[in-house]
């Protein structure tokens, strides 16, 4: 016990250190031009709850919300997670998620030890419930791109409509911001601002589409870039571009058809092990425990890790046809 108060007291130290220096470095290098671009285009949100926090006096709160932001600066940088949660508009910001994941690790082994569980099974379940906010933010940012890429065509029809009526592809790029429903319209509304700033549209139809990674999109920004370059028939241009992404999608739906059974099959044998697992634990939880207590058993456990691993990645290679 003693031990793991000593621990906790020498990390909450060096965690204030750090936190202390970051928060007194943090802005240093800045322009007031790069915050408003900044904040405009989502990428200041952080900042400005820090901001808020520290408004409020409470020197407590000051501390702990300077940590968690360099936990999340450090995310942002070597694992692109604000990026990642951008994407998924999932409304929270990247040192709060990672705090939400550690959060969660904790529940899950407590909830591992209220239910008497042997100790090995701790972080077992404590893996697996810091695993649910990653497949929350991979759910969101799955749906929201699903979402985008059907609503793409009916955009590129309606910019052609608006260039063929007289505007420009700025203002045609406004009415997609009024006319069109989220996610879209909040994606051409950043590109928008960031033009009104002064930023040249094709860069801010590049930083659109580093936030939304989608093949069509890429088609569109392409063509943008070439006809402000060597001119030519942009309205044109964009039709043809929303009838290949209208047939696509019929080509998907037939691939999703065909590979149904596939897919199924995949969910079923991942799940299978695991399933197994808990089933034979609530009949003879002496049998299972062996795999956690013996040699053999954990290497048995690593193996089969290792398998299923592969397994996933064949059988994804497999029903995952490009279109």
């Amino acid at each position: 016990m003693l031990v793991w108060l000593i621990s906790i007291a020498a990390f909450a130290f060096v965690a204030t250190l750090v936190a202390g220096l970051y928060f007194v470095t943090r802005d240093l290098g800045k322009t007031s031009e790069e915050e408003r671009l900044e904040v405009l285009t989502g990428r200041n949100r952080d900042e400005s709850d820090n901001e808020t926090l520290i408004k409020g006096g409470d020197l407590l709160k000051e501390t702990a919300s300077s940590a968690t932001s360099l936990i999340g600066r450090i995310g942002k940088k070597f694992t692109g997670l604000g990026m990642y949660l951008e994407q998924g508009d999932c409304n929270i910001s990247a040192d709060k998620f990672l705090c939400l994941i550690l959060v969660c690790m904790g529940a899950g082994a407590l909830m591992g030890w209220a239910a008497r569980l042997p100790a090995p099974l701790y972080s077992v379940f404590g893996l697996m419930a810091g695993c649910l906010p990653l497949v929350w933010a991979w759910w969101k940012r799955s749906a929201r791109f699903k979402k985008f890429m059907a609503q793409l065509p009916d955009a590129m029809a309606l910019i052609a409509c608006a260039l063929r009526s007289g505007h420009s592809l700025q203002s045609a790029m406004n009415v997609i911001v009024e006319e069109m429903p989220a996610p879209i319209s909040i994606e051409f509304s950043m590109a928008y601002e960031e033009q009104n700033l002064g930023v040249p549209i094709e860069r801010a139809l590049r930083s659109m589409l580093k936030r939304m990674p989608n093949l069509d999109l890429k088609f569109f920004v392409t063509a943008v870039a070439i006809q402000k370059q060597s001119g030519g028939d942009l309205a044109e241009i964009l039709d043809k571009i929303a009838y290949v992404i209208r047939e696509r999608f019929k080509i998907l739906g037939t691939v999703a058809a065909l590979t149904a059974e596939g897919r199924l099959s995949g969910i079923v044998l991942m799940a299978l092990p695991l399933g197994l697992f808990v089933t034979v634990y609530s009949l003879n939880p002496e049998y299972v425990m062996l795999l956690f207590t013996t040699e053999e058993g954990r290497k048995m456990i690593g193996a089969a890790i290792v398998m299923q691993l592969l397994g996933a990645i064949v059988i994804k290679k497999i029903v995952n046809i490009k279109v």
